[in-house]
């Protein structure tokens, strides 16, 4: 059967239809199509606290195409989740419920903690070695979800205020980012971790990965990481599209969310970090496959 996820991000609004077969350890998932649209709600939010009646209404738009989408591809269920931008936006709520008898499409505003802990689904289902201690970092336009995992099982997580789209707008408080760096000490004291595994999700920390010359399962270190992330830092907007060949939307947001990248990782002392390509957007089907079991 096909489902599908709708992840609105401060960033992009994306949605991916997948293809389950099986169960248990003979679970199959196959993407099937991944459109993304960037849209930037964080620009709006981070800078005047309310989404534009423009922007939502490329947002209307947008997802009257995604429901014509899932019709044309069959899919049988799926869930919409509008992370850090709506649900920090004061017309949030009020612009779900519209765009619900607009579009068809019912909008879920998740937490910080949901959104960890749908990211962090993904990780039940891959082939990492469970012996090792890992720390899971998701970087969004607008947040940042870092979830601490061992033999297997998540720990510890938390959401901080820390997204590329915020830090490209200077909007990030010091105060967060010495919140951020509080939580990690504490973290790696009262579960005594020694530099574990990072695990990195987002689009920009797949196309840092990808032009650091890594692939697959390689282990990107952390000086590697930084050395890319320098190297872009270095291009101005326009020398950044033209040389690593990347779109408008991500050229000015892919160097704030390495960085952030970065210094989460060094909190944690972490020397490398694996990128499986997955998301939220990956997690949300997992959880609908799951509740369809259930149910």
């Amino acid at each position: 059967m096909r489902l599908a996820a709708i992840d609105i991000g401060s960033n992009a609004v994306r949605l991916i239809v997948k293809e389950i077969s099986g169960r248990g350890e003979t679970l199959q998932v196959s993407k099937v199509a991944h459109t993304r649209v960037p849209i930037r709600l964080g620009e709006d939010v981070f800078v005047e606290g309310a989404i534009s009646r423009e922007k939502e209404e490329r947002l209307a738009q947008t997802l009257r195409a995604f429901a014509l989408l899932m019709e044309a591809m069959g899919v049988k269920r799926y869930r919409a989740c509008a992370t850090s931008a709506m649900r920090e936006a004061k017309n949030g709520a009020k612009m779900a419920a519209r765009l619900a008898e607009s579009t068809g499409i019912q909008l879920e505003l998740i937490d910080g903690q949901t959104e960890a802990d749908l990211i962090f689904s993904n990780f039940e289902v891959s082939l990492l070695d469970r012996s090792r201690d890992y720390l899971y970092i998701d970087v969004g336009g607008g947040s940042t979800e870092l979830t601490l995992i061992r033999e297997g099982r998540r720990v510890e997580g938390r959401s901080f205020k820390v997204g590329a789209v915020r830090l490209l707008k200077d909007k990030v408080d010091d105060k967060v980012w010495d919140k951020m760096a509080e939580w990690c000490g504490a973290m790696a004291k009262v579960h005594g971790l020694s530099a574990p595994i990072a695990i990195g999700a987002g689009g920009n920390i797949n196309r840092l990965f990808k032009l650091g010359g890594c692939m697959g399962s390689d282990l990107m270190t952390h000086d590697k990481l930084t050395s890319v992330v320098d190297r872009m830092a270095a291009c101005t907007y326009t020398e950044r599209m033209v040389k690593f060949q990347l779109k408008p939307d991500r050229a000015d947001v892919v160097v704030p969310a390495g960085r952030i990248y970065l210094r989460a990782m060094e909190l944690f002392r972490s020397k490398g970090i694996l990128v499986p390509k997955v998301g939220l957007a990956d997690g949300i089907i997992l959880d609908v496959y799951s509740a369809m079991r259930k149910g």
